[in-house]
């Protein structure tokens, strides 16, 4: 055989391996909105919306936000993969827009802030969303909402900057080291250089810190006694991919804290899409005078 054929031939089967990535990658959202749409979102809302970035290192953190500028702080932490397209439609909520001064932020590797680039440690990336505490804290109350691995972030903020977070709601939260499962196998040669360009980089991103979450929940354990704000964990019986019994973890860690349990016999784990006054409620629980004080 000629070297000329020899080398259609490889470029062919090199076509025809590469076909299914590229596929994957055309065809898997990025689980993020346009800096367009984000407007376009606002403004079929009529809603005075901002968007805004600021860098922490070498991370950009990119966020939204709208609402009463005079009232508390409430925000949202978006799950795995995701971003703040997660709960921007509760920007859109005409009673909390009232209530709260409303921030939905993209984690880090996600979104519009550094996408495809992960931040395992949820230390990090807590350290990577305090400047948004920091700049709007002004003496108002600050209450986090946290959907999926976005539960475990916002515990870990209570936990290292007390003195900024004034309430948590843990949505559908995988909080306990002992429930996560055995994914190693597939996780871990995934998160190498050598094979985690085949993920599209929103999954790139997920798979990078969900593979390093269970050393970073056990991590978090001897802090728990540390968390005192009022929390209101959030989860449905039905969620397939974080147990229900991530409730009874919150149950025995949070002991120097006053918790509600809103449970749902029928929830999956998709609560923000599913069950979006089940969030709405407990925001407006922990905004009231009752919950979080100034």
């Amino acid at each position: 055989m000629s070297l000329f054929r020899r080398r259609i031939r490889i470029a062919i089967a090199v076509t025809v391996l590469s076909l299914p990535l590229i596929l994957l990658h055309a065809c898997v959202p990025s689980f993020r909105m346009s800096s367009a749409e984000v407007d376009a979102f606002f403004a079929e809302n009529k809603i005075k919306g901002t968007q805004h970035h600021y860098t922490v290192g070498s991370k950009v953190i990119h966020y939204v936000k709208a609402g009463d500028a005079t009232q508390p702080l409430v925000l949202f932490v978006h799950g795995s993969p995701g971003s703040l397209s997660a709960f921007i439609r509760f920007l859109a909520d005409t009673v909390l827009l009232k209530k709260a001064l409303l921030i939905s932020t993209d984690r880090p590797g996600f979104g519009h802030s550094n996408f495809g680039t992960a931040e395992p440690s949820l230390e990090k990336q807590a350290l990577a969303l305090k400047p948004i505490l920091e700049q709007y804290k002004s003496n108002r109350p600050i209450v986090l909402v946290g959907h999926s691995l976005g539960g475990p972030l916002i515990v870990r903020m209570a936990m290292t900057y007390p003195e900024l977070v004034d309430g948590l709601i843990i949505v559908a939260g995988s909080v306990d080291p002992d429930l996560e499962p055995n994914e190693t196998w597939f996780r871990a040669p995934l998160a190498t250089p050598f094979l985690s360009w085949i993920l599209p980089r929103s999954f790139r991103a997920s798979n990078e810190e969900i593979y390093q979450l269970k050393p970073e929940l056990q991590q978090m354990l001897p802090y728990w006694k540390n968390i005192t704000c009022p929390v209101i964990v959030i989860h449905g019986k039905k969620d397939e991919l974080v147990p229900f019994e991530n409730i009874d973890f919150a149950k025995k860690m949070l002991v120097n804290a006053p918790v509600e349990f809103m449970i749902n016999e029928n929830m999956n784990h998709f609560v923000p899409w599913s069950n979006p006054e089940m969030i709405r409620e407990a925001v407006i629980k922990m905004v009231s005078a009752d919950k979080v004080s100034r």
